[in-house]
């Protein structure tokens, strides 16, 4: 799958929020960080097809998808079960994949919960299990970890290892680092002078972060990692 030279803005006036992105996706797992902000969400919808560029091409992607959003949207009039035969219906799969997945990932026992009423860890299942029941052969998951509970988390990142090991390309966002243990990860990096508009000196601001010194090096990893700059006082 192939990006050349995408740009992306959500209005003909707005700022760009990608600019000049040309890559290869390659096989396996890759995981899309950079600043909250930077545009990850926005090329993940793209990977995906959800979006289409404003300038530039995207070849090459697989027919069948499965994309799983930050935010499952819960204001839907259905229960679980009837999402997920809605979803199965509309994809031309069976529903038998649907135990399949509520099974692996326990939620079997919400399959009757209206989708308003779920938690939010519950409704991640939900995204989740839409996203595979279709057997994709491009994945994408953009904060999969966020809100599951700890088992689920720990397991998951087996879980990508074995559908990259089976030939579907997973592409993901993760701000928790949970998926930094998966071998032979590839990192695609969005820098924001580089995709989107520059951004002059004089429009960053100073944060002061008082945090426990015990915490320190935690905090400072992490903003770093999210391509923060960090300063320590002198």
């Amino acid at each position: 799958m192939q990006l050349t030279e995408v740009a992306f803005r959500y209005h003909r006036k707005s700022p760009w929020v990608l600019r000049d992105v040309s890559f290869t996706l390659p096989e396996g797992v890759t995981e899309v960080t950079g600043r909250n902000g930077a545009g990850k969400s926005t090329l993940l919808r793209l990977l995906a097809g959800l979006r289409t560029p404003t300038r530039g091409t995207v070849t090459g992607r697989p027919t069948r998808v499965g994309y799983a959003p930050e935010r499952f949207p819960v204001d839907q009039p259905f229960t679980v079960l009837a999402y997920l035969k809605h979803m199965a219906a509309i994809r031309g799969i069976s529903e038998s994949s649907i135990t399949t997945w509520a099974d692996r990932l326990r939620f079997d026992h919400l399959l009757n919960v209206k989708l308003p009423d779920l938690s939010k860890g519950s409704a991640q299942k939900v995204g989740l299990a839409q996203a595979l029941m279709a057997d994709p052969a491009l994945l994408i998951l953009d904060e999969p970890f966020a809100g599951l509970d700890a088992q689920t988390r720990d397991e998951l990142p087996a879980l990508i290892t074995d559908l990259a090991d089976a030939g579907t390309t997973v592409v993901v966002s993760d701000h928790q680092r949970v998926i930094e243990a998966v071998p032979g990860i590839t990192r695609v990096r969005i820098e924001e002078a580089t995709l989107t508009q520059a951004t002059a000196p004089s429009d960053k601001a100073l944060l002061e972060v008082v945090v426990d010194q015990e915490d320190l090096e935690a905090v400072e990893a992490k903003l770093r990692a999210e391509g923060y700059e960090v300063r320590r006082p002198q």
